[in-house]
């Protein structure tokens, strides 16, 4: 499934250890690596003749650091040196090199040092029609199993899409693929009406949540080891996000494959702001799939 993939770094602790989680998913995967870096256009713009200079030789050294964790993981990668708006130059970057998945860190640097929480990342995820891989910096650099996939689902044909790419770790990794869905009572009743709501209407809920669990399982049974599912009613103010945290600590979850956009199980789209809410409050990577096939 994955037979390209683009790192994207900016120097920061984050970005690193992106890479090294990137490289050894290629690994993993054989894949092809190629290794970005952007200078990005406002610093270029502020900055005088010689500051320039050393921002361009900062982009070399940064990249230069990858190449020698590369060497010692034992995987090439080829490194580009580019200037202009990160979450553009990265989408189109991947488009040039025709990559099937982006590595990125979750919380990196400006061009001019000041940290932004996703502010790349996000725009990333609502350009790119690749697939967008991002690691906290909490995430352990250790060599990585995967042993628990967790794949969210909201029975939209993102989710389904977002349940292949967990398939298809799942089989490299001998990993056992979570398939989740999340009933939202707070969101079905209202503010006022969590845990009044008439049970047959619950049920039906959950009913539909279940028929979503097993059509996704049924998919991709056949692709990794294990797959199990569950549906999880949540009644907190964070909706879908929650229910899924919760179920991230009860399981060891060790990655998330969900869909970057979608539809609740009341037919309104949530995923992609579930996505982002995951990215800011858990410390496991996730795997977002922003397109469906």
């Amino acid at each position: 499934m994955y037979d390209r993939i683009l790192i994207a770094v900016d120097g920061s602790d984050e970005a690193e250890q992106a890479a090294k989680r990137g490289l050894e998913f290629a690994r993993v995967f054989d894949a092809a690596v190629d290794v970005l870096h952007v200078v990005e256009r406002r610093a270029i713009q502020l900055a005088t003749a010689a500051q320039k200079e050393r921002l361009r030789e900062r982009g070399t050294t940064v990249l230069e650091r990858i190449e020698e964790i590369a060497s010692t993981i034992g995987h090439p990668v080829t490194t580009e040196l580019t200037e202009g708006k990160p979450s553009v130059q990265i989408a189109d970057y991947a488009t040039t090199r025709n990559a099937s998945l982006i590595v990125i860190g979750r919380q990196g640097l400006t061009g001019v040092g000041k940290r932004l929480l996703g502010g790349v990342t996000e725009r990333l995820l609502r350009r790119s029609n690749v697939p967008v891989f991002v690691v906290p910096k909490a995430a352990p650099d250790e060599e990585v199993e995967y042993s628990d996939v967790l794949v969210p689902t909201d029975g939209s044909e993102i989710a389904a899409d977002a349940a292949r790419h967990g398939a298809a770790v799942g089989q490299r990794y001998d990993s056992t693929v979570h398939v989740l869905n999340v009933v939202d009572i707070q969101a079905a009743g209202g503010a006022f009406n969590a845990g009044g709501l008439d049970r047959e209407f619950v049920d039906r809920l959950e009913a539909n949540g279940e028929a979503i669990v097993d059509d996704v399982a049924t998919t991709i049974d056949d692709t990794p080891p294990t797959v199990t599912t569950a549906v999880v009613r949540t009644t907190s103010f964070g909706g879908v996000a929650a229910g899924v945290r919760e179920y991230v600590d009860e399981n060891d979850i060790d990655l998330i494959v969900m869909g970057a956009r979608g539809r609740s199980n009341l037919g309104r789209r949530v995923l992609g702001s579930v996505t982002s809410a995951l990215l800011r409050t858990v410390d496991i990577p996730i795997l977002a799939v922003t397109r469906s096939s």
